[in-house]
């Protein structure tokens, strides 16, 4: 029982701080800061300072701003001066920012000349926001000023977010063509993300969808959106598929701009895009999956202003009464009609959607019963209905709502004839004929007004038009004296650049040519230098093996003799050491010393002579140092140690042809394949260093020297046994 009433209490105490979390969330607060140069500390005023959940201001002349925002806003600061930045709302505390390298634009009179008249232009653009929703006139009229002081030279920047304002008063007021126009024209003087997905957004109010998705799916690509901004392209690609009939893939943008928007914590987007699932679902007639999404969104709306709960209410509702589910309507719209009784009075008409497609009607307390009284009536509740299109009517009268009265009190009429009341029936008839007569007269006069207020829009349109065209052939006339005025010294700067250009290239090909050459010998001396190094090592460290076989043995004379001829033999090779080539006579003395030393070890082995052709002029050969002596090592070690009987060993040295000799060194040991046979695993995994390095000498030799020395190795007998090396020498010439 004690573990019950913990685990009850637990689980309250997580909901109640799960309550709490959502009332803190969706109450929102008033936000301060500051925009300046962090070196210098100077104001940045005109920056513009807009929230996620749709809040907008302006920084003023200390660069200081105050905005309402929510927890896990995202707040945007952009600005000509410095790239956007954005910061996620986490408390109430300040924010202040602070920009680089920001020089101010006071600093020379000539840019303080341009600080004013960007001032005077920042607040003709104020103006014309400010008169956005109730005189399009005067607002276009801010604007048109706005672009007439910018001049023909003017800031392109400036110019950009002339148009933009303009395009979002033709898009608030649903001229989307006019709109599309502005923003094309902005986007041509400066490029801007916001400015590209308001663009978007006209093309996709005015059901140009193609393009709409064209421009969606560009943005959507680009890594310099905002979080908000991406929830918004995707929101929009939903959109535009919907449009289009393609349920599915509306649903899959509108589900990727819902994960964003949660996981980036974007609440206003979470609940407009749960909605927007929901009636992609309803569109498709899945109505389960449509009412879950409804449901959700229903649940998210109560964290936010009233507007937007009741909003959602209403549409649930129209989804309701179109499943003829109207005990469900009648509840949501009870509640509708509740929030608005807290909604301050000049408010309480609400936009029945959100965004560029808000709807031609909005939400008005009389709208909703006058709902409420035809949901009833379908459920023949008669009683019960008429109080509410009474309510309608009275309310519509005083709100000088001509549209629902008309038909509130057309139902009302109904209502009657249903009860069998015909003179009430006929008198509220009678009201409805009135009422749609005034409501006749009423159109006209709209109507009239409609279509001069167009004309006006048109030739403030074309004033705005005629502007660009002049401030354009201004520009291409400029462009073109200056372009004739440069072009004969272009050709003349020109004509030297090539010249100066061919003779570089000519310099440049040779010295390369050069300096490819030189790298290419000094790399070739350097890797002889480093085969020569590791032959000496190679070469003493088998001698010395032949050293440590005597001292095995105890033989201490012969260890010394040995030792004696090692030394002189060491002597000879280390000063050879440094010579690419040597004379023939010097290896040869080198050949026998270490013949002779390898004999003195192995004399039960093998027999040796070394035989030098008479008619040969040993000295004028030049052959490279320790060449020879790996061949021989190779015979005795690998080829005559391992023969049963004693073999025999013939170094020949003869003439080939008149500038060449032919060296060979013969041996009737065992042979190459049987001495591969009889190698440990070890050696198989070894190659031999010394004939490695002997043949990349050679390799590396006769590039340098052109074909001086060649190698070629053979069996000595046909059976296999025994070894043939013959060395091809050529004389210098």
């Amino acid at each position: 029982m004690y573990k019950r009433q913990n685990l009850f209490f637990l689980i309250f105490f997580c909901c109640f701080a799960a309550f709490l979390q959502a009332q803190n969330r969706g109450s929102s607060f008033e936000i301060k800061g500051s925009v300046k140069g962090e070196d210098n500390r100077e104001p940045i005023s005109g920056v513009t300072v807009t929230t996620s959940s749709g809040s907008y201001t302006v920084t003023n002349g200390l660069g200081e701003f105050k905005i309402k925002a929510i927890i896990g806003d995202e707040l945007m600061f952009e600005s000509a001066s410095f790239e956007t930045v954005t910061h996620v709302v986490k408390s109430s505390e300040d924010v202040d920012v602070r920009v680089r390298d920001y020089i101010p634009e006071s600093k020379t009179s000539s840019a303080a000349s341009k600080s004013r008249n960007t001032t005077s232009i920042q607040q003709l653009l104020d103006s014309a926001n400010s008169y956005k929703k109730t005189d399009i006139e005067k607002s276009i009229d801010f604007v048109t000023k706005a672009i007439v002081q910018i001049g023909k030279n003017g800031d392109k920047t400036l110019l950009s977010k002339s148009y933009t304002t303009l395009g979002e008063i033709y898009q608030y007021h649903k001229q989307y063509d006019l709109a599309i126009n502005s923003f094309k024209e902005s986007l041509l003087a400066h490029e801007s993300i916001k400015t590209e997905l308001l663009l978007a957004q006209s093309y996709l109010a005015n059901k140009e969808y193609k393009n709409a998705q064209s421009l969606f799916s560009a943005l959507a690509n680009k890594g310099t959106l905002s979080s908000f901004q991406k929830a918004q392209v995707y929101e929009g690609l939903g959109d535009v598929n919907k449009g289009l009939g393609a349920t599915d893939k509306a649903i899959e943008n509108y589900t990727l701009g819902l994960n964003l928007a949660k996981t980036k914590s974007i609440t206003p987007k979470i609940t407009d895009l749960n909605s927007k699932i929901a009636d992609a679902y309803a569109a498709d007639n899945q109505l389960e999956e449509a009412e879950e999404y409804y449901d959700n969104s229903l649940e998210l709306s109560k964290n936010e202003a009233p507007q937007r709960a009741v909003q959602e209410k209403e549409k649930v509702a129209d989804f309701y009464n179109k499943r003829n589910e109207y005990d469900k309507e009648v509840s949501l719209r009870k509640k509708s009609l509740e929030d608005l009784k807290d909604i301050s009075a000049p408010q309480k008409r609400v936009a029945k959607t959100s965004g560029v497609n808000a709807g031609s009607d909005s939400i008005s307390s009389q709208r909703i019963k006058y709902k409420i009284g035809n949901a009833l009536l379908s459920q023949q509740k008669y009683d019960q209905a008429i109080p509410y299109l009474q309510e309608s009517i009275v309310e519509a009268g005083v709100d000088d709502d001509l549209v629902v009265q008309k038909d509130a009190t057309r139902k009302l009429s109904e209502v009657y004839k249903y009860q069998g009341d015909f003179d009430k029936a006929l008198e509220t008839y009678q009201e409805y004929v009135s009422i749609v007569d005034t409501l006749y007269v009423r159109k006209e006069q709209e109507i009239s007004r409609a279509t001069r207020l167009n004309r006006e829009i048109a030739t403030k349109q074309n004033r705005i038009s005629g502007l660009e065209k002049e401030r354009e052939l201004y520009q291409s006339k400029y462009d073109l004296v200056l372009t004739s005025e440069q072009l004969v010294e272009r050709q003349k700067w020109l004509i030297y650049s090539l010249v100066f250009g061919m003779l570089l290239l000519g310099l440049t090909t040779y010295f390369f040519y050069r300096s490819n050459k030189q790298q290419k010998l000094a790399n070739n001396l350097l890797a002889l230098k480093s085969l020569r190094s590791q032959m000496n090592p190679h070469f003493i460290f088998n001698a010395l093996n032949s050293v440590n076989n005597y001292i095995a043995k105890s033989d201490e004379r012969s260890a010394n003799r040995y030792l004696s001829e090692f030394s002189t033999l060491m002597r000879a090779v280390l000063e050879n050491s440094e010579e690419d080539f040597i004379p023939l006579t010097k290896e040869i003395e080198l050949l026998e010393l270490y013949t002779k030393l390898e004999h003195s070890r192995f004399s039960d082995k093998f027999d040796y002579e070394i035989k030098i052709d008479k008619d040969i002029d040993v000295a004028s050969y030049q052959i490279p140092p320790m060449l020879l002596q790996p061949y021989i090592e190779n015979a005795i070690w690998h080829g005559l140690r391992y023969k049963d009987e004693k073999g025999f060993l013939m170094v020949d040295v003869k003439n080939k042809t008149k500038n060449s000799i032919e060296i060979t060194i013969s041996d009737n040991g065992i042979g190459r394949k049987r001495s591969a046979e009889l190698k440990t695993s070890n050696q198989k995994k070894q190659k031999s260093k010394g004939m490695g390095n002997i043949k990349k000498r050679i390799d590396i030799l006769n590039d340098m020297y052109k074909d001086k020395v060649d190698v070629f190795i053979t069996d000595y007998k046909e059976d296999g046994t025994g070894t043939k090396v013959s060395f091809l020498l050529k004389k210098d010439q």
